[in-house]
């Protein structure tokens, strides 16, 4: 099987206008009243494939950016590691709010997901990751997620996290506890939450208008419950 290589592109300008939206095929964009959806149009990702988001928020506009459903990391053949980038930039004034459905990375699988966001000062952020290790009855395979945030060209946020679900040590107290379901909720600019911990949560402050909320859970709809109330994402 073939190593799938796809990017799609979206810009937003104040006045709900999206002069910019391009997508390749498994990568599909489809607007709707509340928000823009990235829909998966096929399969996967599968090891190997390469695809990339870019988004470029505007002064003063504003992009609510979903998926419709978890995707499935795959075992490709050659045992090669399938990667989805992000990139996103917002300017002065706006507004991103990119809360996707939770990553799941299948037995054997290997998936990386990398963000890379530039927010302009008085620009805002939230941004939500969620990892599953393993379908129903799956050990999972091996995931990582990279999550770089700049404000006002200033270095807000550095994080990586690593996990196999094969691995004493990644399921281990210092790591995921046991559990198999890790998520992070970056909150950027003036859209703070109080900081609401519970078990399973950290809410760490940035070094500057900022907030990391990392959690662990054993599924990911004790996940979302926990990252829902402690990021107050509505």
């Amino acid at each position: 099987m073939t190593a799938l290589s796809a990017r799609a592109v979206i810009v937003a300008e104040p006045g709900d206008r999206l002069p910019v939206v391009r997508s390749q095929v498994p990568l599909v964009l489809r607007r709707t009243a509340e928000a823009v959806y990235l829909v998966g149009a096929a399969g996967g990702p599968v090891g190997g494939d390469r695809l990339e988001l870019r988004i470029e928020v505007r002064a003063g506009a504003a992009l609510r950016l979903r998926t419709v459903a978890a995707s499935v990391a795959l075992p490709g053949l050659d045992g090669a590691e399938s990667a989805f980038r992000v990139t996103a930039s917002v300017g002065a004034g706006g507004t991103l709010e990119y809360l996707p459905e939770p990553t799941v990375v299948a037995d054997g699988a290997r998936h990386l997901t990398d963000f890379s966001v530039r927010l302009a000062d008085g620009a805002s952020l939230v941004l939500r990751d969620e990892l599953v290790l393993g379908r129903h009855n799956e050990r999972g395979g091996v995931g990582r997620t990279r999550l770089r945030v700049d404000y006002g060209c200033r270095p807000l946020l550095r994080h990586e996290i690593a996990v196999d679900g094969t691995d004493e040590i990644s399921l281990g107290p210092a790591i995921l506890a046991g559990c198999r379901a890790h998520g992070t909720v970056v909150l950027a600019g003036s859209r703070l939450p109080a900081g609401h911990q519970a078990p399973g949560v950290a809410v760490m402050p940035l070094a500057g208008p900022g907030v990391l909320v990392s959690a662990v859970a054993a599924d990911s709809l004790a996940l979302r419950r926990l990252l829902t109330l402690a990021g107050h994402i509505t």
